[in-house]
């Protein structure tokens, strides 16, 4: 009985959500292991049964570390931000638009989903410009040059709405490209919030390691469940939004003010989140609202 419960609270959504796009994004700790991808991708193939557009923007910052170290490449972060040298950034497009966009249209695949692997250079996506050095938290008084790091200047959905049109789900690696051909690696998550601005889409979901936002970080039980931009502004203020979270809240109050209906962040590691998220009326992880 349970089972159909959960069917009749999906239907009204089903119906609602139909046509609409939704840009997910998802970070490497989700693609460390071949079977949680596959549950996401199963998930995703269950979107785009019921009519939803979906865009993929992917991370993987964890495998390029783990790859550059296997080539002898140091990695340097300041302020808990990588900086990309040539070296850095050759290992970044090999791992990040190669492998692991390959691994996850192969994994649509297995769902009998079509799906291309994109990065932002193409066709001209992501036009970005390379960040000036610049002072950063956690660095003192040392301005820092983050080398072929980029700062978005335009988002071209012309391309992904062509795929889209076509029953193609595009997977999006953060990468992009000044007008001279130079090629920048930009935050994934920055990514995934203007490439939905730029589509006007639906939702903005950021899946990641943790189950949401939460009072305590170390308690699962005190997710909260809907957050207004008001109250994440206070919640940063008080501490109890910090670290990696603040960045995401912050690209979420740039989406929602600039046409994203809804953002979600949840976790990307238990299987079924997001159509749990999506699907039913308590959800499992936090939604963002104006």
């Amino acid at each position: 009985m349970q089972d159909i419960t959960l069917l009749q609270q999906a239907l009204p959504y089903f119906r609602r959500f139909r046509g609409s796009t939704f840009v997910v994004k998802v970070g490497g700790e989700v693609l460390r292991d071949r079977a949680t991808l596959d549950a996401l991708t199963e998930d995703i193939a269950l979107l785009t049964s019921v009519g939803i557009r979906v865009v993929l923007v992917h991370g993987g910052g964890a495998q390029v570390t783990e790859t550059a170290a296997r080539l002898g490449i140091e990695t340097k972060f300041v302020g808990g931000r990588r900086v990309t040298d040539e070296e850095t950034l050759a290992v970044l497009t090999m791992v990040i638009a190669g492998k692991m966009s390959i691994e996850i249209v192969s994994s649509l695949k297995k769902y009998g989903i079509k799906a291309a692997g994109f990065s932002g250079v193409s066709a001209g996506i992501i036009e970005a410009t390379r960040r000036p050095p610049t002072k950063v938290s956690g660095s003192g008084d040392e301005v820092v040059d983050f080398g072929q790091v980029g700062d978005i200047r335009e988002v071209d959905p012309a391309m992904l709405n062509l795929a889209l049109d076509n029953n193609i789900v595009p997977v999006l690696a953060p990468l992009g490209a000044d007008d001279e051909g130079n090629v920048f690696n930009i935050n994934a998550d920055v990514v995934a919030a203007r490439v939905a601005i730029a589509l006007q889409a639906e939702k903005l979901v950021l899946l990641t390691g943790a189950p949401g936002v939460m009072e305590d970080i170390n308690d699962p039980t005190t997710l909260i469940s809907v957050l207004s931009l008001s109250q994440a502004r206070e919640a940063i203020e008080r501490g109890i939004i910090k670290g990696g979270m603040i960045p995401k809240v912050e690209e979420a109050h740039h989406a929602l003010t600039n046409g994203v209906r809804r953002v979600h962040i949840l976790s990307g590691l238990d299987p079924h989140q997001l159509l749990l998220e999506i699907f039913t009326e308590s959800g499992c992880g936090t939604m963002l609202v104006v």
